[in-house]
């Protein structure tokens, strides 16, 4: 029986795939896996039984991934399930932008008592007026799920899209309209377009990176756009940049003391992901991910340990071990099962980083003796039986 924690609401769609050896616990010190959306895992101690963490979600700023691989614990993310909810308020954010609907709407309810509004809205609408976006050039910083899908979108809407990706992966190059004009130097967006926005993980190396430099090789009257997360913005370079004019408006979903209310900024109150069809996808996703990997070992979009499939195991036993990636560990294992008299039938070994997995699929069950001399070896982390 596998035990599932979950710190936040999981979608019932999802929940309900969970088979009959599942059960949900309220007390995460029993649980084998953790369901996760926002709650933050960073000052949690993570219990020795668990073995993996499934976020509903894209973002894992939440959870402590390095501390997870230490431990051997998997953690999961959904990427693409909340991908169609995020693109459709990226493109009302620039909707929003270009014509000022918000403000037009705050007359309309400061006048609701104006028994003449219709003949003054005549009068008043100019002040309200805006462009279109059609035929208007598109930066998107980033091409994964959500940023494909707002260029691909964008390119339906007749605007002129530019697409900047230094990690492209295939099968975003799929997904992507031949139309999108991808370039290889991200200051060709600033340059270029009238607006842009940013799609891409929070991480050392783009944190801030929307900031007075970036703003400065902007177009006059730029439109920014910031579904992603608020740490890739330099937010006071960016009300800087509102106050001279070189920017015109600033999309942000991540309300803070910073942006709301300012002039100039149109601030969401992080709805991007807030749809029931994408809160039921993630959930779903997650569920999957974390019955393969607890029933069979396979590790799908994890973001702190390396993809590995080896399907359902049919042999006597499969064992896991978590390690660091580093030489003469394969060869260790294998002297352990030698010693032991136990054939391995099948392996594969993967790494990502500092991190690697070991997955072994042999002709019978492995003692306590054996786990337990896996377990001695320096480097490893966690030796886990899934069958």
């Amino acid at each position: 029986m596998f035990k599932i924690n979950c710190l936040n609401p999981i979608a019932d769609i999802g929940l309900k795939n969970f088979s009959a050896q599942y059960q949900i616990t309220a007390d995460i010190n029993e649980a084998d896996g953790v369901l996760v959306r926002s709650a933050s895992m960073h000052e949690m101690e993570i219990p020795a039984s668990l073995l993996a963490v499934a976020r509903a979600g894209a973002g894992v700023n939440n959870i402590p991934l390095d501390k997870c691989a230490e431990k051997g614990v998997v953690v999961f993310n959904t990427p693409g399930a909340n991908a169609n909810g995020v693109k459709e308020l990226v493109i009302a954010g620039m909707l929003l932008a270009a014509r000022d609907v918000v403000g037009g709407i705050e007359w309309v309810k400061a006048s609701a008592d104006n028994a003449d509004i219709a003949k003054a809205a005549e009068k008043e609408k100019k002040n309200f007026a805006g462009t279109e976006i059609q035929g208007k050039k598109l930066g998107v910083i980033g091409l994964g799920a959500i940023g494909v899908k707002v260029a691909n979108a964008a390119i339906a809407l007749g605007m002129e899209v530019y697409g900047y990706d230094p990690y492209l992966s295939v099968n975003a190059a799929w997904n992507l309209s031949r139309s999108v004009k991808h370039v290889l130097n991200v200051d060709d967006i600033y340059a270029e377009c009238d607006y842009i926005t940013i799609h891409v993980p929070l991480m050392d190396s783009t944190k801030g990176m929307i900031n007075a430099v970036s703003i400065a090789k902007m177009k006059e009257g730029v439109i920014l756009l910031n579904f992603a997360r608020d740490l890739l913005a330099n937010e006071k370079d960016v009300l800087e940049g509102l106050q001279s004019g070189k920017i015109a408006r600033y999309v942000s979903d991540f309300p803070n003391p910073t942006t709301a209310g300012q002039k100039g900024c149109i601030v969401i109150p992080h709805l991007g992901a807030s749809t029931e069809e994408s809160e039921d996808n993630c959930a779903v996703m997650a569920v999957a991910e974390m019955m393969d990997y607890l029933e069979n070992g396979n590790i799908k979009n994890s973001v702190n340990y390396p993809a590995c499939d080896m399907g359902v195991c049919t042999k006597a036993g499969r064992i896991a071990i978590f390690h660091k990636n580093i030489a003469n560990m394969i060869s260790q294992f294998t002297t352990v099962f030698g010693t032991n008299g136990i054939n391995i039938s099948d392996m594969t070994n993967k790494s990502r980083g500092d991190v690697a997995y070991t997955m072994l699929d042999v002709e019978s069950v492995p003692t306590a003796e054996v786990i337990e001399a896996l377990s001695r070896i320096d480097g490893v982390f966690r030796v886990r039986i899934v069958k």
